[in-house]
């Protein structure tokens, strides 16, 4: 997946070269449009870009698939998965289509609800009540730059108070900008001057009476494998622990796709042992990745340089990933699922035995919290991470499903329902949770190095950070 950038405001040419060289990690190719022309070449040619009062630009080993302009010009990062069927009701009303691309769905129906009398904030949250996907979105309508991005902010989006953005934080650190992150569900404005924030979808729109019984184990199966059928792709990897939610994920997509389940831990970690006493069950092949110390000492530079915050959970968290959607990319599959907030909509957490209400606070604050490290580690192996739990429609069936069905007398106690209903055994369905630092042995080892350097977890995070953007910049 590309990555996205660009300004507006006066004289912002020298800083959109500045981007283009920041950006060079994502690969050998730019395509940058502007107000006075378009330019598109390889990484090293960034001194003859037209300079005007705008700049949208994709960088990435691409070509000229975006940015993408028609009304308005457009770029995108993320995934679509009813597009087919908006393009079709699109169609049949007469609209024309160039090319397949998501992207070309988001214009599409962004100009066709302002056709119909909508302003552009209004056609924006309109559009994100019909899109169901991943997506962070920025578009120039001839005198502004609009960002907005999913409801529950799969793909991470970033902004400065002037004028500028991008899908990583440190292409705007490499301007001197600081790095806002555009907020789930909503839109902000750019002029180059100030910034309008605009909240269009809130997770409360999804909330409801709740559902009995029956009627949310029925939902469940049905909209959670209509979720993973939708993000399956001719080889579909899965990111696999042996757990319960990982398990799930993994059983729907083997009905749809061609299956590869991954794992990464050091050599006799429980999700590894688990990962392959499960797959074997399951029948689906399994590919492992064990790592050392040394290994992670190789991987923990490209790890921080990815997540870009010196948090020691998340590093941890982030390493088997790391190596996981390496092994993947090897392997040339290139969408990995995983069980990405089954815990925050289903109860997975100790913690919410006694604090139920935080399931709907970790939900809210998900997006720069868990998703935005593993959408930046995934990426940095050309793999797009994709997470059929947020799904919109499973999202909004969790939040109709009644606390007791959650948390009443275990945890994920609908989804350990769901397990047996699909035929999987009870030592499956009850796996405890054991969370990917530590079941892989990662944090172990992220521990032992800090003690050989003489230094705290957190000390070594802060540290590793200074040490990576000292560099790069």
């Amino acid at each position: 997946m590309c990555l996205i950038a660009g300004g507006v405001g006066e004289n912002i040419g020298k800083a959109l070269v500045e981007m283009i060289r920041a950006g060079r990690h994502r690969g050998n190719g730019f395509s940058l449009w502007t107000d006075v022309g378009t330019f598109s070449s390889g990484v090293s040619r960034v001194e003859n870009v037209p300079v005007g009062r705008v700049g949208l630009l994709a960088l990435g080993n691409l070509g000229r698939a975006q940015p993408l302009v028609g009304e308005l010009a457009l770029l995108h990062r993320g995934g679509i998965y009813n597009g087919r069927l908006i393009r079709a009701f699109l169609e049949g009303r007469g609209v024309s289509f160039d090319t397949d691309s998501d992207r070309e769905v988001i214009l599409r129906l962004l100009e066709f609800l302002k056709g119909r009398g909508l302003s552009l904030p209004q056609a924006v949250g309109e559009a994100m009540r019909w899109l169901e996907g991943d997506y962070a979105v920025a578009f120039f309508d001839g005198g502004r730059i609009y960002l907005f991005r999913d409801p529950i902010g799969m793909r991470p989006l970033y902004f400065s108070p002037n004028g500028f953005f991008a899908s990583e934080k440190k292409v705007l650190w490499a301007i001197g900008e600081r790095a806002t992150p555009v907020a789930p569900g909503e839109l902000v404005i750019l002029d180059g001057r100030s910034v309008r924030r605009v909240k269009l979808f809130s997770l409360e729109q999804l909330r409801g009476r709740a559902l009995p019984e029956k009627s949310v184990l029925r939902g469940l199966k049905n909209i959670l494998s209509n979720a993973v059928r939708n993000r399956v792709a001719k080889k579909t990897g899965v990111l696999f622990s042996g757990g319960l939610d990982s398990t799930l994920v993994a059983l729907l997509a083997s009905s749809y796709s061609d299956v590869t389940l991954y794992t990464a831990g050091a050599e006799g970690s429980q999700d590894v042992e688990w990962a392959g006493r499960v797959a074997d069950y399951l029948g689906l092949p399994l590919r492992v990745r064990h790592f050392d110390v040394d290994d992670i000492k190789e991987a923990l530079p490209k790890v921080v340089f990815a997540i870009e915050e010196p948090n020691p959970m998340n590093i941890a968290i982030g390493l088997p990933l790391y190596f996981a959607s390496q092994l993947a990319s090897r392997d040339g599959v290139q969408v990995l699922l995983s069980g990405q907030g089954a815990d925050e909509l289903f109860g997975g957490y100790a913690k919410y035995l006694e604090r139920p209400g935080l399931m709907w606070e970790d939900l809210l604050t998900m997006s720069e919290r868990n998703l935005a490290r593993d959408d930046k580690v995934a990426t940095l192996n050309g793999v797009d991470g994709r997470h059929p739990f947020l799904a919109l429609p499973v999202v909004g069936l969790a939040l109709r499903t009644p606390p007791e069905l959650k948390i009443g007398g275990g945890r994920k106690v609908i989804l350990r329902r769901l397990a047996r209903e699909l035929g999987l055994p009870d030592w499956i369905a009850e796996r405890p949770k054991k969370a990917a630092q530590y079941g892989s042995n990662a944090q172990k080892l992220l521990r032992r190095i800090a003690r050989e350097r003489g230094l705290s977890l957190g000390e070594l995070a802060e540290t590793l950070f200074r040490e990576v953007f000292r560099n790069a910049f």
